[in-house]
């Protein structure tokens, strides 16, 4: 038996690797240990992720990766055809022998078989199965399980061995420096207790934890903890967090959209603890090793909890949740039962367990 033919694609026939990377940070940072799979299945050869320019620079950093190209698709239909024509031709310049497609998109597929990639693996979603050399059938098993071995249930299926380890995200030293910058010009000791609030959450209101409440946090942070507080998110988030830095007695600072994804990561990494709603910015905080204390609500825990030794989770298990709903039908009354108090005794183990 030839063990080289894993579901008929030689591993020693590939040279060059495209992976489509997902569209959404949560998602991206969930598909790292696969990505990493995929260098340990593959050592040594060329591996390019093509990823929407917000997702980049979680790639671009990484030492599993060796270039990072931007699919910045344009606005309206037809600029979008020619982007996909573009992109397409620039894959087929690249000749590459494989690609594998984390995101799920007919789109997706599309591109690798108009770009002539010989051996292309997803998901058969999205209608796009006849596209896909080597299609996966998605059951309702894999559909079950965390995110992180949802990504890497592609590979196993192919026959290649992948494990589930926690994501894990490098920050350039350059950014690195900036980052000391910015919360020096601010007045802050990058060396001071400094912590993290994340009140926002791109998929809608049913996600968030109400911003009272995170200034509760915050102010206790400052109090008990001595802590310099720094709140994060997207320039759509920006109202949240002037609303966190209003209710809260002591100063605050709001970065909501001051700065890019990967500055923003740069400043995370300076954090010493956590607290946040389901968001991509979550497992951002997770995958950067800081201790994180993560309100769920609305959505599932199992599926896309954050990963990692250093992550607690507060839910109230009522009868409704998880519902998945951008916005609650009802009282929202999965994340109002949280109580500032139950969230304060999570974070207060999770800190004497870290230290």
């Amino acid at each position: 038996m030839n063990h080289h033919h894993d579901r008929g694609i030689d591993k020693a026939r590939v040279q060059r690797i495209l992976i489509r990377a997902t569209n959404w940070v949560g998602d991206a940072i969930m598909t790292l240990p696969a990505l990493e799979a995929v260098r340990e299945n593959f050592p040594g050869r060329y591996m390019a992720v093509l990823a929407k320019p917000w997702v980049a620079p979680l790639f671009e950093n990484h030492p599993a990766v060796d270039q990072v190209f931007v699919f910045d698709k344009g606005s309206g239909k037809l600029n979008g055809f020619s982007d996909i024509w573009r992109i397409s031709r620039l894959i087929q310049k690249e000749h590459f022998d494989l690609a594998i497609l984390f995101q799920n998109a007919f789109e997706a597929a599309f591109l690798t078989f108009m770009g002539r990639i010989k051996n292309r693996v997803g998901y058969k979603t999205d209608g796009r199965g006849f596209m896909l050399t080597h299609g996966v059938l998605r059951d309702e098993k894999v559909l079950g399980i965390h995110q992180v071995g949802y990504y890497c249930a592609i590979l196993r299926a192919m026959g290649w061995p992948a494990e589930e380890k926690d994501p894990v995200l490098h920050v350039d030293v350059e950014i690195q420096r900036q980052a000391k910058a910015i919360l020096e010009a601010e007045g802050i000791d990058p060396k001071d207790f400094i912590v993290g609030l994340s009140p926002g959450a791109v998929f809608g209101s049913a996600k968030r934890w109400p911003p009272e409440r995170f200034a509760r946090i915050g102010d206790q942070m400052i109090e008990r903890w001595g802590a310099k507080v720094l709140v994060f998110g997207s320039k759509g988030e920006k109202a949240i967090g002037d609303g966190v830095c209003r209710a809260m007695q002591h100063e605050a600072l709001n970065l909501c959209g001051k700065t890019s994804l990967e500055v923003a990561m740069g400043v995370m990494r300076l954090c010493r603890f956590f607290v946040t709603n389901d968001s991509g910015l979550m497992h951002m905080a997770a995958a950067l090793g800081i201790p994180t204390v993560a309100v769920f609500g609305s959505t599932d825990h199992l599926t896309t909890g954050p990963r990692g030794p250093k992550t607690r989770i507060v839910r109230r298990p009522v009868s409704c949740a998880p519902c998945l709903k951008q916005e609650c039908p009802t009282d929202h009354r999965c994340m109002l039962g949280i109580t500032p108090e139950a969230v304060w005794e999570e974070m207060e183990a999770l800190r004497r367990d870290v230290s």
